[in-house]
Formats: structure tokens, C-alpha cells, sequence
């Protein structure tokens, strides 16, 4: 009997030693499809990063060429700015009169010609007369007191226009608060 016994247990021994050996067989054979999934699965990944990234690269170039083209003549405009002024203490100072009718008429002729170009190409006044103070907008000279109870804490004078381009504030409205 232990010679029977002895057999059962080779027996048994050499069937494990065979599931064993089919087990390390298709063990390799695993372990390269898991590894072979596993470097799709990074590579995919990577592509999808990749792709994300050069969308995120596409959004944001488009983006700062549209505000480059919004913002491209900023110095050309605030250049003009001074122009557009002396064209305001033009018409202040041309009496009107008579003798000074044509005069009047081209020198509005020019200033509403040229400021519709300028509103045509983004540049639009600030309008501050009245609003409530802003330091984000105006540039307080002064301050005096307030005429009337409900003009406190408001532009009462505005010494000198302020002006956006698009968004943009390119000068700032140079004002007079109410005390």
C-alpha cells in the first residue's frame, strides 16, 4: 500500500507539474496581452493629452488674435485722442455768429466726420457726467462742494473726456467730484 500510495502521490505531483507548466506557458502569453494593453492604454493617453493640449493651443491663440485686432490701433488711437479734443475746444470757442457760419459748419463737418470713423474703427467716449465716482474709470482732480445733496460722491465737471477702445479703457475721463 505505500508503494500505491507513493504512486497516487507521483501521480498527483506530476499533474500539478503539468497544470504548472501549461499555467507558465500561457502565463507569458498573458502578461505580454496585459502589457501589450497596458502601452495602448498609455499611448491612447497620451494622444487624448496631446489633442486636448493643441485644442487648448488653437482656443487661446484665436482668442489673443481676435484682442490683438480689437487692441492693434490702441496707440494709433490714443495718439488721436488729443486731436478729437482740440476739435471740442474748436467748437466751444468759434462764436456763433454770422460771420463765422461756414467756418462753424466745416469745422463740424471735420469733428462729426472724424469721430464717426473713430466709432466705426471702437473708439466710444466715456460718458461721466452724473455717474458715480470710479476709480477704475475716472481720474478725480479735484473736489468741491456738492451743488445739490444728490450729486455727493458723483462727477459734478468733466475737464477731459475719457475713451474705450472696445473694452478697453484707453485714457481715463479726468473729472471733478461733488463733496
Amino acid at each position: 500500500m505505500a508503494n500505491e500510495e507513493i504512486n497516487e502521490e507521483q501521480m498527483d505531483n506530476s499533474a500539478e507539474k503539468e497544470v504548472v507548466a501549461e499555467t507558465s506557458e500561457k502565463a507569458p502569453e498573458l502578461t505580454e496581452l496585459e502589457k501589450a494593453t497596458a502601452e495602448a492604454a498609455d499611448w491612447k493617453d497620451k494622444y487624448v493629452r496631446l489633442y486636448a493640449e493643441f485644442d487648448n493651443y488653437k482656443r487661446r491663440t484665436s482668442k489673443e488674435r481676435i484682442d490683438l485686432l480689437k487692441t492693434a490701433n490702441e496707440d494709433l488711437m490714443s495718439s488721436l485722442i488729443p486731436v478729437i479734443d482740440d476739435f471740442d475746444r474748436a467748437l466751444k470757442n468759434i462764436p456763433a455768429t454770422e460771420d463765422t457760419k461756414a467756418l462753424r459748419e466745416g469745422v463740424e463737418l471735420i469733428h462729426n466726420k472724424f469721430n464717426k470713423t473713430l466709432t466705426q474703427k471702437g473708439l466710444t467716449p466715456m460718458n461721466a457726467q452724473g455717474e458715480v465716482f470710479n476709480s477704475e474709470l475716472h481720474e478725480a482732480i479735484t473736489q468741491i462742494p456738492a451743488p445739490t445733496e444728490d450729486l455727493k460722491g458723483k462727477v459734478v465737471d468733466e475737464v477731459e473726456k475719457g475713451y474705450y477702445l472696445g473694452d478697453k479703457v484707453i485714457r481715463y475721463a479726468k473729472v471733478v467730484i461733488g463733496a
